[in-house]
């Protein structure tokens, strides 16, 4: 009978051992989770890992625009929409006939943006709102590739239009950035070159040839100063031409390049 308490009070004490050495051992206990169940972002995996030395470097170049886009157009209100609409059909027309007879070819000329708009008031009498008018609006951009003409050819748009004319605004920009855009990635590469070379140098280490090469580009478009000019607006004519300046815009690419680290 001694024997048989003994033997219990021995497996009593085993399994209680047992457990806690589970645990220790990193073993998971039937208190704790499985590892398996813990969440995957707890994993660490060394082979996502970038190596070698990654270096961005950027090469900037100043060119003078050639290209004008103009942004102008008509709007014409009137009691009705057929009215408003032949209104401004004919003052567009001779708006077009005086971009292309100072230069603006027919490919050059794109609509933007035309809508049919009525026009309100509020009755305070009726409480309501009571229809006035319609107001069509047609708005087109002229690439203009003479850019020194620009000036002259906002004037002429001017008195096409008369009152009805609208000039939202003028921006610059260059037709052929591919010569521009290689001059900038031959000081990028050279900037990213000196740069990994002063990184490995100070890290004691050799590089290596390229493993990895990225490139973007950003090509600004200027916007000049807003013109706006609507109707009786603009200076009556004869007047001093329209002074327009491109100015300069600035063209810069980056590179993203990772080099080799050598043993």
């Amino acid at each position: 009978m001694k024997k048989k308490w003994l033997w219990v009070l021995g497996l009593a004490v085993v399994i209680p051992i047992v457990a806690l050495s589970g645990c220790y051992a990193g073993i998971p206990g039937p208190v704790g989770p499985r590892w398996s169940d813990l969440p995957s972002s707890l994993q660490v995996n060394m082979g996502n890992q970038q190596q070698g030395i990654w270096v961005t470097g950027e090469g900037k170049v100043t060119a003078v625009p050639d290209i004008a886009t103009l942004r102008l157009g008509i709007e014409a209100q009137e009691a009705t929409v057929a009215e408003a609409q032949a209104r401004a059909s004919e003052a567009m027309d001779r708006v077009r006939t005086a971009l292309e007879d100072n230069g603006v070819a027919e490919k050059d000329i794109q609509t933007q943006y035309f809508s049919i708009h009525k026009v309100t008031r509020w009755d305070e009498i009726k409480n309501q709102e009571i229809a006035i008018g319609y107001r069509v609006t047609n708005m087109v951009t002229a690439k203009i590739r003479e850019i020194d003409q620009a000036g002259l050819i906002i004037d002429a748009v001017a008195v096409a239009g008369g009152d009805l004319t609208r000039i939202d605004d003028i921006s610059f920009s260059i037709d052929d950035p591919s010569v521009y855009l290689e001059e900038a990635r031959e000081k990028a590469m050279a900037d990213v070159k000196a740069k990994a070379e002063k990184l490995a140098r100070l890290a004691g280490v050799r590089l290596g040839k390229p493993t990895y090469i990225s490139e973007s580009s950003y090509l600004p478009s200027l916007e000049y100063p807003r013109v706006y000019y609507e109707g009786g607006m603009a200076p009556p004519v004869p007047a001093p031409p329209t002074e327009i300046s491109p100015g300069e815009m600035e063209i810069s690419l980056t590179v993203q390049v990772a080099y080799a680290i050598l043993d």
